[in-house]
């Protein structure tokens, strides 16, 4: 919620989008290079140019599935420069596609249509959830209504009065409804911090990802992070922290994975991504012989 003065200018735009281009990511590129190209169409003073702009953003688009817009970008450009090779030779291929569809469709009353929604449906495959990600990011998102609001609470919590927590209950605050988020303050001390450092730091090492297919770990452009594990019997404060999800989720932990230290560092990330197995991957976690994952806790031990 911190408004920042500084911004970006269609040529930063024009950059980014190339990484993303570089790195195959066309969904970035294409969000990358229509941002640029808003901004100079808006009057932007800038060194960035619209005809390469325009040759990135149709190939970017026409990768996700997209011919009707590639097309269109592409015509934009020509129009800009009518001697662009790859722009003629682009455009004559996506004639010769979109022949090739209407072909197959000609048997349809309504073949346009159904390609436009043949289309539609390859571009959503790329992972439909990441435009409402990227919306929450933004703050674009679903909006908790006042009446589910209502039903939201802050309170003292002893884990269904576990006897640990019955005279020094932990402070619970609910995040949200559906599905169930909620959020442990103070939970973790300043010392245990520090400890699960120390012994993580000597371990940090590249973060890997399940492969669906494979059911191996393997490392992703899309996760930049080192990992560390850290079993509970290595350590008093460990096995303290892993009890303690225990009394006050009510799972049993003897069936979790080892406790993961993450560090993005400067400029990590890590994609939109399920932590669970989705029903195309029912192999995602049978390594582990324990079964599809059911919940994660998460501590932020850093600003």
């Amino acid at each position: 919620g911190v408004k920042h003065k500084s911004f970006l200018t269609a040529e930063d735009c024009f950059e980014l989008g190339k990484i993303a281009y570089t790195e195959a990511d066309y969904y970035h590129t294409e969000l990358w290079m229509e941002q640029a190209l808003k901004q100079l169409d808006e009057g932007e003073v800038s060194s960035a140019d619209k005809v390469y702009i325009l040759d990135y953003l149709s190939y970017a688009v026409y990768q996700q599935g997209d011919l009707g817009k590639a097309m269109m970008l592409t015509k934009r450009l020509l129009e800009l420069d009518p001697e662009h090779q790859r722009a003629n030779g682009n455009m004559k291929y996506f004639e010769y596609i979109m022949a090739k569809e209407k072909e197959a469709n000609k048997s349809s009353t309504d073949s346009e249509d159904q390609m436009e929604k043949e289309t539609e449906v390859k571009k959503k495959d790329y992972l439909p959830e990441r435009r409402k990600y990227e919306m929450l990011c933004r703050g674009e998102g679903l909006k908790m209504t006042p009446r589910r609001q209502k039903r939201l609470f802050c309170r003292y919590y002893d884990g269904n009065r576990n006897p640990r927590y019955i005279l020094g209950p932990v402070k619970q605050e609910d995040e949200w409804d559906k599905p169930r988020i909620v959020r442990f303050l103070d939970i973790i001390s300043d010392e245990e911090i520090e400890t699960v450092k120390e012994l993580a730091k000597p371990r940090l090492s590249r973060a890997t990802v399940h492969d669906p297919e494979t059911g191996k770990l393997t490392t992703a452009h899309y996760r930049v992070s080192k990992s560390a594990w850290l079993s509970g019997y290595e350590s008093p404060v460990v096995s303290r922290i892993n009890t303690r999800i225990q009394d006050l989720t009510g799972l049993d932990v003897s069936t979790a994975e080892e406790l993961q230290v993450a560090n993005y560092g400067v400029g990590g990330q890590y994609e939109p991504h399920f932590d669970f197995g989705r029903k195309d991957e029912p192999d995602a976690f049978k390594e582990l012989g324990t079964g599809n994952r059911i919940a994660t806790w998460l501590f932020y031990v850093s600003d």
